[in-house]
């Protein structure tokens, strides 16, 4: 069974970095069975109902602004695969969650930059998934539990977004990361890896400085969704910690 991983998609410029999280997401496709096809949940496509990618072949979308020149030329015309969308609904349905299919939308920069990084040819299908801040964490949890099985064919399941995402308290200028930062990734940390959902779920009353950590959820959804296709087994593993801007956490979770 192939795990699933949930990876932080850090600033837009993410792709032009060399440093060792860059080069983890590099060296991804070196170390991981060759997939048959990859779903991807992002923070930054938000629907109220959950949304299946289901395009052709995926426009890139410049989700931001004042970032360098070099970015907005990237692009990565990574293609869907219709027979998997309509799985993966299926599923779903399955599973009493309702979804619709999208046979437009493009990939945003929290899908496109990372995969950009893990298979820079795109040459590996892409289902695009949305995700639903209004639903409760347990119900997040659901949601990738329903798609647990298709880790068993071979499809490579990934969150995207961030543990630790306040652009409020960015210090652009500081190397120094801020203590409430480790502090609520290290809180983090210790109840995956003991897989204690009851103390993720309810992470905003139990977890220190969530609410500086979190200030809103989209980006934690991601891995909540991740960490639900890995209940088969419950395993975590951090691959990977470190920090941007004093706070923006870059971490690597897999989940097996």
């Amino acid at each position: 069974m192939i795990p699933s991983y949930f990876f932080a998609h850090g600033a837009p410029s993410i792709v032009l970095e060399d440093n060792e999280y860059t080069q983890l997401l590099k060296s991804f496709k070196d170390h991981t069975p060759r997939p048959k096809a990859i779903l991807l949940f992002s923070a930054h496509w938000e629907e109220p109902v959950q949304t299946i990618g289901a395009a052709e072949t995926y426009e890139t979308i410049y989700d931001f602004g004042g970032f360098q020149d070099e970015l907005y030329e990237m692009t990565y015309p990574a293609k869907s695969d219709r027979s998997l969308s309509e799985q993966v609904q299926s599923l779903f349905a399955k599973h009493g969650i309702q979804s619709v299919l999208n046979e437009r939308r493009g990939l945003d920069h929290g899908a496109w930059a990372v995969l950009k990084l893990l298979y820079p040819d795109a040459d590996v299908p892409v289902v695009a998934l949305s995700v639903n801040r209004y639903l409760t964490n347990e119900q997040q949890y659901q949601v990738g539990k329903a798609l647990s099985v298709l880790r068993e064919q071979d499809v490579l399941i990934i969150g995207s977004g961030g543990t630790v995402h306040n652009l409020r308290r960015l210090k652009r200028q500081s190397e120094a990361i801020d203590e409430w930062a480790e502090q609520f990734d290290n809180w983090l940390q210790s109840k995956l890896e003991s897989w204690d959902t009851e103390a993720l779920f309810q992470y905003r009353e139990r977890a220190p400085y969530a609410q500086e950590a979190v200030p809103t959820s989209e980006h934690f959804i991601p891995l909540l969704l991740a960490m639900g296709t890995g209940d088969p087994n419950r395993q975590a593993k951090l691959l990977h910690r470190s920090y941007q801007y004093g706070n923006l956490s870059l971490s690597c979770w897999q989940f097996s």
